[in-house]
């Protein structure tokens, strides 16, 4: 096989892909066992079926059509391949010449458009300096971690006055669509103010008593009546506080390792401050990429831009919205500029993700959008999203490595230490396979998947109780 390259622009080329006859014959092959599965013929088995007579049932341009489009995407891959090219987006084929029908000789030649990574001297990124901000923790800090966790061990008790934001509200909801129910909720236990269930709701029970009963309209979020306005009736039974224990020795003794509050309460500073340093790693890490993208010209594909708004301007239903548009375009455009520059790293720092790398990552996908790990990385195979995966990988590492190298400092001139925050991110980290992760591989993932994950309860221990009215945060 015979590939040309020409460069139409810094984001796009052009393949000029040369199958000879001897290449193109297993998916003639192939084309002709395929088609022997669907046709009848009397007095042969499907499957069993000559060519000539294929030839004479369907015709020999039909196979050479099949052929065609069952290799096309291998001969795109393997040019692609050894001609290390990268591409971004979706390529474009075109078929310029044609085998004979006659007896399948000449040529198939292929012209395939797509867009590139474009070529671009990366920037210097030994020893940038970065400021974040100083790490204090205040006494309000301490105070307001130790709430929480007095809030852990608290007891709902009952109150005889209307509901307020933060108390528990035991309620029954039924949803009627024209006069007729189409949904119901009993007794279900909500943190008022949450935002937890159907909108509407906290403006609905605030200022409600229990035994009193109130309607809303609101848009349904699952069941048969998805997306559709409903009249939305809370009865609301009882109004429950959270009463918290007191902060003292005993309170330390039960919640957590320490005898003392001044220790449990030393600890809790402690640990707020290390969350805080963690912070300024964050926050080093935000500043890094803009600092690198400041220092180079990456073009971007517009192709590749126009998709994604489009894409994400449909998913809003705003595809009229202009004002929307241009904010949506600039931010994809740099979302994309920064993929490039992370791509390109991780290939000079010669990164790789391992299996247990991907594995962790496309977890933590999972539980984002509340998917069992199996199922979610099963959904991403089928559509040929794991390679995707891996960059989203890569670029972390990337971006650690980056981070690793940076000389970061507060405000107050102090050197703050990051390697806690790149910790696990070592391109060369022994764990990773030296020959990366094969994509082809999703088997090893689901069973590690399964095993490590449990079920997603919610901060009481309970399970979502309802479908319909619930929020699906994604």
């Amino acid at each position: 096989m015979k590939t040309t390259v020409e460069k139409l622009s810094p984001t796009r080329v052009k393949l000029s892909i040369s199958v000879t006859p001897e290449e193109l014959r297993p998916s003639i092959d192939h084309a002709y066992e395929h088609i022997g599965t669907q046709v009848n013929i009397p007095g042969f088995r499907k499957g069993k079926i000559p060519p000539q007579l294929i030839d004479q049932r369907v015709g020999r341009g039909e196979v050479l059509n099949h052929a065609v489009n069952d290799g096309l995407d291998k001969f795109y891959k393997q040019a692609v391949s050894e001609e290390k090219i990268r591409t971004l987006g979706r390529p474009e084929a075109d078929i310029s010449e044609w085998p004979s029908e006659k007896d399948f000789s000449g040529d198939l030649v292929l012209a395939i458009e797509v867009d590139v990574r474009p070529d671009f001297e990366l920037p210097n990124y030994e020893g940038i300096t970065l400021t974040v901000e100083e790490a204090k923790v205040s006494a309000d800090d301490v105070k307001d971690e130790l709430d929480n966790l007095r809030s852990r061990f608290g007891t709902l008790v009952t109150v005889d006055r209307p509901a307020k934001k933060g108390d528990f509200a035991q309620i029954d909801l039924v949803a009627t669509i024209g006069g007729n129910e189409v949904d119901t909720a009993n007794a279900i236990s909500y943190e008022v103010g949450s935002g937890e269930l159907i909108d509407g709701i906290d403006e609905a029970l605030d200022s409600l008593s229990a035994g009193e009963t109130t309607t809303f309209e609101s848009e349904l979020l699952g069941g048969d009546n998805a997306g559709e306005k409903a009249q939305i009736v809370v009865n609301l039974l009882a109004v429950k506080e959270r009463e918290l224990p007191e902060a003292d020795d005993d309170f330390a003794q039960v919640a957590s390792q320490f005898d003392t509050i001044k220790e449990l309460k030393a600890d809790i500073k402690a640990q707020v401050a290390k969350s805080k340093t963690f912070g300024q790693g964050a926050e080093a890490r935000d500043q890094i990429v803009d600092v690198l993208l400041k220092d180079v010209e990456i073009p971007v594909p517009a192709k590749l831009v126009e998709d994604e708004v489009h894409r994400h301007l449909e998913n809003e239903n705003r595809l009229e919205d202009e004002v929307h548009r241009a904010e949506v375009a600039e931010s994809s455009e740099k979302t994309f500029r920064t993929q490039i520059l992370l791509d390109s790293i991780a290939e000079k720092e010669e990164i790789k993700v391992s299996q247990d790398e991907l594995t962790q990552y496309l977890i933590q996908g999972a539980a984002q959008y509340g998917m069992e790990p199996g199922e979610f990385i099963q959904v991403l195979d089928k559509n040929g999203q794991i390679p995707g995966m891996i960059g989203e990988v890569a670029r972390s590492k990337a971006l650690a490595v980056v981070l690793g190298k940076a000389n970061v400092v507060d405000t107050k001139g102090n050197k703050i230490d990051v390697s806690e925050f790149t910790a696990g991110f070592d391109s060369n980290d022994e764990s990773t396979d030296d020959d990366g992760f094969d994509t082809s591989d999703a088997a090893a993932m689901l069973g590690q998947a399964n095993a490590s994950s449990g079920s997603e309860r919610d901060s009481h221990g309970r399970k979502a109780n309802n479908e319909h009215f619930g929020h699906d945060h994604k």
